[in-house]
């Protein structure tokens, strides 16, 4: 997975968060409306959920990569 990730540029990454990932725009982002459904216990219909992965889905791969620089940080700063 770890090589995978280094393929895909922040830059890309970066994009596919901030439109994607915050689609549609107004009246609020769907992944804010979907994760406050999943806080309260609503979350149950497929489409909802559906929706949450998919514009989850770029947080959780820019995620990824920033977890993975860190710890390359660590592990070329350690030795």
């Amino acid at each position: 997975m770890g090589p995978l990730l280094d393929k895909v540029s922040w830059e890309i990454a970066l994009i596919a968060a901030l439109t994607l990932g915050l689609a549609p725009f107004f009246p609020e982002p769907h992944i804010w409306e979907k994760l406050k459904m999943l806080a309260g216990g609503t979350l149950h219909r497929p489409i909802d959920i559906f929706d949450l992965v998919l514009h989850g889905a770029p947080w959780l791969l820019l995620l990824a990569k920033l977890g993975r620089w860190v710890l390359k940080l660590r592990s070329d700063g350690g030795s």
